[in-house]
C-alpha cells in the first residue's frame, strides 16, 4: 500500500479516536447533568471538557491530534430553590451542576460530524490502496 494512503488513514484514525473520547466526555456531562451533591455545601458535578493538540507524527510525515486534557469547566453553579433536597444549603438553596444540555447536544454534533468525515477519508483511501492492488495483479 502507498505510503500516502497509509498516512491518510493513520491521521483519519487518529481523528477518529480523539473524537470517540469527545463524545465519551459529552456522555459523561449528560448522564451526571442532575448529579447534586450529597450533603449541604459540597459541590455537585462538574461539566468536564477536553481539548486537543497536534502532535508531529514522524511515521506519516505529517500532523495529527491527540487529546491533550481532560479537564473541568470552572464556571459558577447555578442554584435553585429547593428547602426539602438533603444538598439545600441554610437558605434553601441548592447548588446544581453546571451542565448546559443544549450545549452538550451541539458538541455531540459537532464531534460525530467530524468522526464521520475522518470515516469517510479512512474509506477512501482503503477504496483506493484496494483499487491500486487491483491494477497491480
Amino acid at each position: 500500500m502507498p505510503t500516502e494512503l497509509n498516512g491518510a488513514m493513520i491521521i483519519s484514525a487518529a481523528g477518529m479516536d480523539v473524537q470517540a473520547e469527545r463524545l465519551r466526555v459529552v456522555a459523561q456531562n449528560l448522564a451526571n447533568q442532575d448529579t447534586t451533591a450529597a450533603m449541604p455545601g459540597a459541590d455537585p458535578y462538574r461539566r468536564r471538557t477536553i481539548s486537543f493538540e497536534a502532535v508531529m507524527d514522524t511515521t506519516v510525515g505529517g500532523e495529527t491530534v491527540k487529546v491533550k486534557d481532560i479537564g473541568t469547566d470552572r464556571t459558577a453553579f447555578p442554584q435553585k430553590y429547593d428547602p426539602a433536597n438533603p444538598a439545600a444549603d441554610s437558605q434553601g438553596y441548592v447548588k446544581l451542576p453546571n451542565v448546559n444540555s443544549f450545549m452538550e447536544i451541539m458538541d455531540m454534533r459537532e464531534a460525530e460530524r467530524s468522526y464521520n468525515a475522518n470515516l469517510s477519508v479512512m474509506q477512501a483511501s482503503r477504496s483506493m490502496a484496494n483499487r491500486t492492488i487491483d491494477i497491480l495483479k
